[in-house]
């Protein structure tokens, strides 16, 4: 008999011991999962503390609501350029760079990098298009500009039309790289904030940028300037007055379509567009149609992305002398 029920007794044991080794495995798993997430964050912030004091000044700041707005401006021309950057390009006076190369010798170039930017402060004031324009505009007021083309990339073109429309005496032309449009779809999207607030504090988004290669040194920007971006990138983005940029973005389109938002007829428009983007239905002819309102439109179709300065900024210089030195002639 007690043979027998030795023998009974056997896989009652290794039953109860699977319950004990699978728990035992998720610990393990569920450990080594909070430990990674624990030494990414940590490393996140040590480094941040370590780059603070490794990040050079460049450009100079002005005062704008009792914060400090950084803005670069480089070049001695007669007519002066405006920059402005799309939304989450976090080092916008950085990222221009090879464009800004290209006018200068022509032009005063001034790149302005809003709150939350580059190295500009950041702001709990609600980053609609209207709060945006009247810093940006009060920037320039500071630095004495008030005659000048508006130059931008990606969102600027949404911010841009209330920004020419609010001062028509001060800007004698808008140009804009692959610039965002009132009427494009999808942008009643919500936009996952929180996925982006979670990369930003968690350390993660410090990890990805690691893990791809550099875009900016790919595009020729020698080692120091390119470690610099990465610094000031890892610093900034992501942080809350960029986040509220994001949330809203959706309500900053709605505004811009319901008061059918269009450049004035009169002020001259230069338009280019990334003839490859196949994402956005209507792209090229969205473009088209901001061009034809304008009295002295133009539109070029390039190749190179959605960042269409970075690898066709001869291009774009070129065309952009030839625009205006037509609008010149005219007047």
């Amino acid at each position: 008999m007690d043979t027998l029920q030795h023998t009974v007794d056997q896989p009652h044991k290794k039953k109860k011991k699977w319950p004990r080794i699978l728990l035992k495995t998720l610990g393990i798993i569920v450990g080594a999962i909070a430990l990674f997430f624990i030494t990414v964050f940590a490393v996140d912030k040590i480094a941040l503390r370590a780059e603070a004091g490794k990040i050079q000044p460049y450009g100079q700041t002005v005062a704008v609501d009792g914060k400090k707005m950084n803005v670069l401006i480089r070049g001695k021309g007669e007519e002066t350029v405006v920059l402005l950057p799309g939304y989450g390009t976090a080092v916008p006076a950085r990222d221009f760079e090879l464009l800004i190369r290209e006018l200068e010798s022509d032009y005063r170039v001034i790149a302005v990098e809003p709150f939350g930017y580059g190295l500009s402060d950041k702001t709990d004031k609600e980053r609609t298009t209207a709060n945006i324009v009247g810093e940006v505009h009060e920037a320039l007021r500071q630095l004495g500009v008030d005659r000048y083309v508006l130059m931008g990339h990606s969102i600027t073109g949404l911010y841009g039309i209330e920004y020419v429309n609010r001062y028509p005496d001060e800007v004698i032309a808008f140009a804009g790289v692959d610039t965002s449009v009132p009427k494009q779809g999808d942008m009643d999207t919500e936009l996952p904030e929180g996925l982006f607030r979670f990369l930003k504090e968690s350390g993660m988004m410090r990890l990805l940028t690691k893990l791809g290669d550099d875009p900016y040194l790919k595009l020729g920007y020698d080692e120091d300037m390119a470690k610099q971006i990465r610094m000031i990138t890892n610093r900034v983005s992501n942080n809350s007055t960029i986040l509220n940029e994001m949330s809203h973005i959706a309500e900053n389109f709605r505004v811009a379509r319901e008061a059918d938002a269009q450049f004035p007829a009169e002020l001259p428009v230069i338009l280019f567009v990334n003839q490859d983007d196949t994402a956005k239905e209507g792209w090229t002819e969205l473009h088209e149609e901001q061009a034809e309102h304008s009295e002295h439109g133009k539109m070029f179709r390039m190749s190179g992305g959605h960042y269409l300065h970075h690898a066709n900024s001869p291009e774009i210089a070129k065309d952009f002398r030839a625009f205006m030195a037509e609008i010149d002639a005219g007047q």
